[in-house]
């Protein structure tokens, strides 16, 4: 076999790195082309120019209410448990890679939230006597404008405000008020008003 001339071999290790690292543009066209004629369908409701990228899991996609404009990232496990949720995403809000949104009970994230990398946010528990059974932890509601960094993990039975701020890594336990900032585990006020 002879070797390709260095010009058909530079031709080729390039497209095979495009290949390779697809960009995410591709991504996010493949993703647009799916949410318009597989996600929209199927879902409770899906708002105009909302995209889920490339999900790990959906589950129980009829109880999950998406609103206009939301950007949805790859590894994204939306999931609610037979008769459980709803999950309702308000407008233009923002899911980055990874974040995994539970329901036994009712989900409320708000309008322009945004929710970076790894984010956890469950209403469910499990059972203590067989592990397996998913069980109530109380409804989770996030009003409009609230930032959650990476990482952090939102429980059952909370309530965050209108513009609050969760700093990565946070276990949320407890109600967070509006425009307050918490950080830690259990997360703890650091101040209350963004400038206070």
């Amino acid at each position: 076999m002879t070797p390709a001339p260095d010009g058909a071999a530079s031709f080729v290790q390039a497209a095979a790195r495009r290949l390779t690292e697809a960009p995410p543009s591709l991504r996010w066209h493949a993703g647009r082309l799916r949410s318009a004629l597989i996600y929209r369908p199927a879902f409770g409701s899906f708002g105009a120019g909302s995209v889920i990228v490339s999900p790990r899991v959906l589950r129980g996609v009829e109880r999950i209410h998406i609103g206009a404009g939301c950007a949805i990232y790859d590894g994204a496990w939306l999931a609610c448990e037979p008769g459980g949720g709803p999950i309702r995403i308000g407008d233009h809000t923002y899911l980055g890679h990874d974040v995994h949104v539970h329901a036994v009970d009712p989900i409320t994230i708000g309008a322009r939230c945004f929710l970076v990398d790894g984010v956890y946010i469950g209403s469910a528990d499990h059972d203590r006597a067989t592990r397996s059974t998913a069980t109530a932890a109380g409804p989770v509601v996030l009003g409009d404008d609230v930032f959650v960094g990476q990482r952090a993990i939102i429980l059952g039975g909370v309530t965050i405000g209108a513009g609050a701020t969760i700093a990565a890594g946070a276990v949320v336990t407890r109600d967070v008020a509006a425009g307050e900032v918490v950080a830690g585990v259990p997360a703890t006020p650091v101040r209350s008003r963004p400038g206070g």
